[in-house]
């Protein structure tokens, strides 16, 4: 095996030593080594081949941030808003995932790429790319990750849930955004739409030239988006940022969509905080101070982050959270209250507040539905009525906004947002195997 050119991050070197559930590592070819003499803007820094012949590898994580390794056919107990309605447990989700397909090796490749951080300056940031090993994909996907604690669980990381997408014949491209991966150092701009968006986007624009350089360009050129929690907010921005400024086919930069999948997102992200603060109550507690801290930062606000969050809160941030040691519900647990009042001052709780009127403003400029905007491509979204962490406002209200778009509403008691996630994945395998079927139906 030829050595991999330039910097392989650390995590990537020891998952290839660690023992794991159903991985193998076996031969592959060295796409760092082929792509390195073209001046590609997307550089390979880590590659692995996985099987999925006997499952997943150890590091995949649930959104939660626990492995998938770790997760039994016994449920947790409901929280205290969620309504238990589906008898499909999690890991009989996984397990029907798993069923589909027979590309079972997967190649990994984490790489960087440049795009601008909160400020618009230039910045390298990274992710991964996920092919059926050996065959050109049918067609990419671009994958918006849902939110992350733990810098384990960025994709360049880890064997990202999505990727058993990857059995079907698809190619995934999936980033780290800001504060994860190589720029595990910074603040995470969480909700930041805009900002996320084009870094989405930028990755994809850097990896399809380096495709086609290797010799694995998809066969279709048009690409689907897809994304749950974070992601599904993130992706409209993606669907957003492509149908209003790279929809010109003359050019180069032209990105052309196929479909679109949201599921569980925070489409209206000053309806979900104004939640956390009319009921005094969060089922999610590490939503609070990421939001607050993405929306100050992320806008480079004029507040100061102790007129609005309790200091004892605050005092722990870098730590718990911008460490990027902990899982979300490792910090949950840190956190160890669920009453909002605890978590925010007195001004942050009063929507009236000259601070609070500025967070909000915010909140609206990074909520999509706020956009003057209908999208065009054909879009999917799935969300649950159980959501006990994005609030089902969010549906109701995208939905609300654009009555003339070409969307497909799924939205039922599916429980909470965790298993709602596998779900969602599962789904969106089940709906691209249907449409395979479909057009060979016409050929």
């Amino acid at each position: 095996m030829r050595k991999v050119t330039g910097h392989i991050l650390y995590c990537l070197a020891v998952a290839l030593l660690l023992p794991s559930c159903g991985f193998k590592q076996v031969d592959y070819v060295d796409f760092a080594d082929i792509a390195a003499a073209q001046g590609m803007t997307f550089r390979v820094i880590g590659q692995r081949e996985t099987d999925l012949y006997e499952g997943l590898p150890h590091d995949t994580y649930l959104p939660d941030g626990h492995s998938v390794c770790d997760m039994t056919e016994t449920e947790p107990a409901p929280s205290r808003t969620q309504r238990q309605t589906t008898s499909t447990t999690s890991a009989a989700l996984i397990q029907n995932m798993l069923q589909y397909g027979n590309q079972n090796r997967v190649t990994e490749i984490a790489g960087t790429y440049p795009s601008t951080d909160v400020q618009g300056q230039p910045i390298v940031l990274s992710g991964k790319v996920m092919l059926p090993q050996g065959k050109r994909p049918k067609r990419m996907i671009v994958v918006s990750h849902y939110t992350i604690g733990s810098n384990a669980e960025a994709p360049s990381n880890c064997f990202p849930l999505e990727g058993v997408l990857v059995k079907l014949g698809y190619g995934l491209i999936i980033p780290d955004y800001i504060g994860y991966g190589v720029t595990v150092d910074k603040v995470h701009p969480y909700l930041v739409m805009n900002v996320t968006a084009h870094n989405v986007l930028d990755m994809y624009l850097a990896v399809r030239p380096w495709l086609k350089a290797v010799g694995m360009e998809p066969l279709e050129n048009d690409i689907y988006l897809m994304g749950y929690s974070q992601g599904g907010a993130t992706t409209m921005a993606v669907q957003y940022l492509i149908e209003n400024e790279h929809y010109d086919d003359s050019t180069p930069d032209y990105v052309s969509i196929h479909r679109v999948f949201a599921g569980g997102g925070p489409y209206d992200v000053k309806a979900t905080y104004e939640r956390f603060v009319n009921s005094d109550m969060t089922e999610y507690p590490v939503a609070v101070p990421m939001v607050l801290q993405g929306m100050i930062n992320g806008n480079n606000l004029n507040i100061r982050t102790t007129d609005i969050m309790q200091q004892w809160l605050y005092n722990r941030m870098d730590e718990w959270i911008n460490s990027k040691r902990y899982t979300t519900t490792q910090i949950n647990k840190l956190i160890n209250t669920h009453i909002t009042h605890e978590l925010l001052t007195q001004e942050g709780m009063d929507q009236k507040s000259d601070n609070v009127a500025e967070l909000y403003k915010a909140m609206t400029e990074n909520s999509i539905v706020s956009y003057d905007w209908v999208p065009y491509a054909p879009v999917y979204m799935l969300h649950s009525m159980d959501d006990e962490v994005v609030s089902y406002t969010n549906a109701t209200n995208a939905k609300s906004k654009w009555k003339e778009a070409n969307i497909t509403y799924n939205f039922g008691h599916y429980g909470g947002h965790i298993k709602t996630c596998l779900r969602f994945i599962y789904t969106v395998q089940q709906l691209l195997i249907q449409e395979e079927e479909e057009r060979k139906s016409y050929e």
